[in-house]
């Protein structure tokens, strides 16, 4: 099985990690801020794919990586209401007799050329 090529993302990420290890102190704690880029990675690449790039535990990742896309799904409203949209423009009013005393008056918003003349051509061919 050959070396796997990562992508110019987890390299940076990795290089990053590396950097964070060789100045750290015993027992130091990862910072947020390079959880919060592993788990970015995570999402793009996989739990395993990152934490094995990485040098990080599957287990930890992966429970941090879950926290915050909860955290993502709870923030989010589980209703939005739209506006009705505001017709601009496109207004027409209009009659059609037909001579015998039958009178149609239509008063359209935001019409379509096609569906005026299907009405009219109906409302002509009605006895």
């Amino acid at each position: 099985m050959g070396a796997r090529v990562l992508s110019e993302d987890l390299v940076r990420g990795r290089s990053r990690f590396q950097a964070w290890r060789r100045r750290r102190q015993a027992g130091s704690r990862i910072p947020r801020s390079l959880w919060a880029l592993a788990v970015r990675l995570a999402n793009t690449h996989g739990i395993s794919c990152t934490a094995t790039a990485l040098g990080l535990d599957y287990y930890g990742l992966k429970k941090r990586a879950q926290a915050a896309a909860g955290q993502l799904q709870s923030s989010s409203p589980a209703f939005v209401e739209l506006p009705s949209p505001v017709v601009v423009g496109k207004q027409c009013l209009f009659e059609l007799d037909k001579g015998a005393g039958a009178t149609l008056r239509v008063q359209l918003v935001g019409y379509d050329t096609a569906d005026i003349e299907a009405l009219a051509r109906s409302f002509g061919s009605v006895p």
